[in-house]
């Protein structure tokens, strides 16, 4: 049973009370936050408020039953203000409302502790920023988390709290997921509601980030569903219909999509170590791919630069952006200043590829495919994005291997399946057919069974852990 399980399990027996929950999650936040930076909000005082309420009101039937939370500081949080990362936002009004995520998590019995850290708006594939600095990796501080939800993820990989939030608009949850030892999905766009709508209007969803497969499941089951608004959410009866049915296995596997040189040599190696691992445990041989083979006529990880950064400069305005530019992280101005120059029929050619990329995957994938990538490229990156040449710069793309899912919209899954050299983990990204989300989230359960990882950094433990709850 994972730490998020265990945790609830103990609330409800009534062996440990809401309170001295939280008030563990506050005291590890304390201990690790100094080292780590993954706070960009404490709110202590109101969840200890929070946390006594819920154990004088009696309440077993919930499924997050006290579970200590943070919230991405993307998504609202009601009565909290959502600063992005950016000091643009740096008196942001307190949000009115909570976002469909940190909504259904409060229903569900959880309790929020504050914001996690995240990368400007949300679009770097490092942690740090003008507002809050460098957020670093608890399994080796001189390293990224990732981005875009390092904070999150840097909280869970330390065993500070039971839940952090987490989005994904390019592998914003794989990334960090990758580089920080955890489980992380990025669901089939609309299996979680989007209201309002995200920056990057296509491409961008919620999804769960967690230390084991039972807490990805318990996550995901507890954060799905429709909302008015969102034009690729289907109504209950069609999730209800993609649950998980037992299926034959296709198994392709490729060390990129696009054609940007070769993976560092210890990614490949335990990237080919991984998909013989998941041969061996589904029986099924695998087919290799040459990342020249994916697509014609287009690069995707190059159209979603040209599609996310004009949509995110428009939502902003330019005469914003014009206005506050000195203020903004060097990651930030880059892709701004490629968002700026984007003429309409640029925009436009790139949302007209996308419907070549999502055929080429779906014909791919058909209904028993799954494509097993790397999430990441190299050994990692320094956690405040400085160069070999001294400079600090936005992530070159051929870094990541997670944007295409993004475009088609499909399912991915980073699974922890090894160490690399730098000392951070590897995650192997496995991509389903659409609606193959509980495909993955039970897939990531049997791979835990058969090839365990660590459920905190070393040095750490989890929040279940430090209860000490069996």
């Amino acid at each position: 049973m994972g730490p998020l399980s265990r945790i609830v399990a103990a609330v409800r027996r009534g062996e440990r009370s809401a309170s001295e929950v939280v008030e563990a999650s506050i005291e590890r936040l304390e201990a690790v936050n100094p080292a780590l930076n993954v706070l960009a909000e404490a709110a202590f005082d109101e969840a200890r408020r929070a946390a006594a309420a819920l154990d004088a009101s009696g309440r077993r039937d919930v499924a997050l039953l006290g579970a200590p939370t943070l919230v991405k500081d993307l998504e609202d949080w009601a009565g909290h203000p959502t600063r992005q990362g950016s000091l643009l936002y740096a008196d942001a009004p307190r949000a009115n409302s909570s976002g469909i995520t940190a909504k259904r998590l409060l229903d569900a019995g959880a309790i929020v502790v504050g914001k996690s850290t995240l990368p400007e708006f949300a679009i770097e594939g490092y942690t740090a920023n003008e507002l809050t600095g460098v957020t670093r990796n608890p399994w080796n501080p001189d390293y990224s988390t990732g981005g875009s939800s390092g904070g999150s993820a840097a909280a869970l990989a330390a065993g500070a709290v039971a839940i952090a939030t987490a989005t994904d608009g390019g592998g914003s949850i794989r990334i960090p997921a990758s580089l920080c030892g955890l489980v992380g999905l990025k669901p089939t766009n609309g299996m979680v509601g989007r209201w309002p709508e995200p920056d990057w209007i296509d491409y961008s969803t919620d999804g769960p980030l967690a230390t084991s497969a039972d807490d990805l499941a318990l996550l995901f089951s507890t954060m799905i569903g429709p909302v008015p608004g969102d034009p690729t959410s289907p109504p209950a009866d069609v999730l209800r219909l993609a649950a998980y049915r037992d299926r034959p296995v296709i198994l392709v596997a490729a060390e990129r999509t696009s054609p940007w040189g070769p993976l560092s040599d210890d990614v490949s190696d335990r990237f080919r170590d991984a998909v013989a691992a998941v041969a061996d445990l589904l029986g099924r041989p695998v087919t290799w791919r040459e990342p020249e083979s994916f697509f014609e006529g287009g690069d995707p990880d190059l159209d979603w630069y040209v599609t996310c950064a004009a949509e995110h400069v428009r939502r902003l305005g330019l005469e914003v952006v014009d206005a506050h530019w000195d203020e903004f992280h060097v990651a930030t101005r880059e892709f701004f200043e490629m968002g700026r120059s984007v003429t309409i029929d640029e925009y436009l050619a790139a949302r007209r590829r996308r419907f070549t990329y999502v055929r080429a995957m779906d014909e791919l994938l058909g209904e028993d495919g799954l494509l097993l990538t790397p999430c990441v490229t190299s050994g990692g990156w320094p956690a405040d994005g400085t160069t070999e040449d001294g400079t600090v710069h936005g992530l070159h793309p051929s870094n990541l291997a997670t944007v295409i899912q993004n475009i088609t919209g499909l399912p991915a899954l980073s699974v922890p399946m090894g160490t690399l050299d730098t000392g951070l983990p590897f995650g192997l990204q496995i991509t389903a057919p659409r609606w193959g989300d509980s495909w993955l989230v039970a897939l990531a359960t049997q791979i835990q069974a058969a090839h365990p990882w660590a459920t905190a950094a070393p040095g750490y433990v989890t929040l279940a852990n430090s209860l000490d709850l069996n």
